[in-house]
């Protein structure tokens, strides 16, 4: 993260993200209006194969990147001489598909002298919420749940965060892409399962909650994607169906989350929870959580659900901060697949 904002000279940010398959750029200016926010999906793409292909991901973003950041800018009403600044995530993700927007992001910078600074990706995640209108206050923690992270974040200013607990194994979200796959859903898994919980009651089949030992704040779901698998083979000779299986599955993955934020909070005596990444985007673990915050007075917020997902806005916002503590990259930066928080 970064340290409190200095200097603010640098206020309409161009962000580049392509982490993985969606290429996206957006305009945002003081770090908390967006102008514009263009994603170019590939999920279509990748569907077929059950999971994301590094190769096709990469190519698509070198089709996709001059267009997509065209269009952000004209939805901006802007052209690069308006830009102050770049800001490019630089991992973690698929190192292929990072280059992509790394490459295109330092050309930027190197042809008009625009200044660039490269993004951790989980790090744009949480500073989403710095673009709903109502921008969280410090202490806070924050639960980082995406496809490929689990954590929690205890964030006393924007360079002072520490992190208190994560996953020892599967992520939350590689946990509902495998689940969805045994279930024969699709890709990808997390909104699938999602919609067809709507239709099942969480309770009918039980699988486990890992709560791990008493006192840590760390998750584990590998557990949890095992049951799935058992549960699946016992489907037809019980009375319940795949709507109540997909209804348990994502109670048990928030009853945990839940469970060890709240925990946290009463622990280190924080009043203020916010969530970041994908999985923040289902359904229930956004009302889990708000009726958690109810009954222990802590005030939850998340951003909307096309801000969980990946876009540029958050790298654009996450990068203003950055821009605004002194933070700049040469041409030299890299991508880092397996860049820690």
């Amino acid at each position: 993260m970064w340290k409190e904002p200095m200097i603010l000279g640098l206020d309409v940010i161009l962000g580049i993200e392509t982490s993985c398959d969606e290429t996206a750029a957006a305009v945002v200016e003081g770090g908390a209006r967006i102008l514009s926010n263009v994603v170019a999906s590939q999920v279509d793409v990748h569907a077929k194969y059950g999971g994301v292909v590094p190769e096709i991901a990469s190519r698509r973003h070198l089709e996709n990147i001059v267009p997509v950041t065209r269009e952000a800018l004209d939805r901006a009403g802007l052209d690069l001489k308006g830009i102050d600044g770049i800001a490019v995530t630089c991992g973690p993700g698929l190192a292929g598909a990072l280059l992509v927007g790394v490459c295109f992001a330092k050309a930027l910078s190197l042809s008009t002298g625009i200044p660039l600074v490269g993004v951790n990706h989980l790090q744009g995640h949480v500073y989403a919420n710095w673009l709903t209108g109502d921008p969280p206050a410090f202490p806070l923690i924050c639960l980082v749940v995406s496809g490929g992270h689990t954590d929690l974040l205890l964030i006393e200013g924007h360079d002072r965060v520490k992190i208190i607990g994560r996953t020892r194994d599967d992520a939350a979200g590689e946990a509902f892409d495998k689940a969805a796959r045994v279930m024969g859903l699709g890709y990808p898994g997390g909104p699938l399962i999602d919609r067809l919980a709507q239709k099942g009651r969480a309770g009918r089949v039980r699988l486990p909650r890992a709560y791990l030992e008493e006192g840590t704040y760390d998750f584990s779901f590998s557990g949890l994607k095992t049951a799935v698998v058992h549960a699946v083979e016992r489907l037809g000779r019980e009375k319940w169906g795949l709507e109540d299986l997909a209804a348990e599955f994502q109670e048990a993955v928030a009853e945990v989350l839940v469970h060890k934020t709240m925990a946290a909070c009463q622990e280190l005596g924080v009043q203020r929870v916010i969530l970041a990444g994908g999985v923040a985007a289902n359904s229930r673990l956004r009302t889990s959580m708000t009726e958690a915050g109810r009954r222990y007075g802590v005030c939850i917020a998340f951003p909307p659900p096309s801000l969980c997902t990946d876009n540029a806005a958050m790298i654009a916002a996450a990068g203003y901060y950055a821009f605004a503590s002194g933070h700049k990259s040469g041409l030299d930066l890299t991508a880092c697949a397996d860049m820690p928080l």
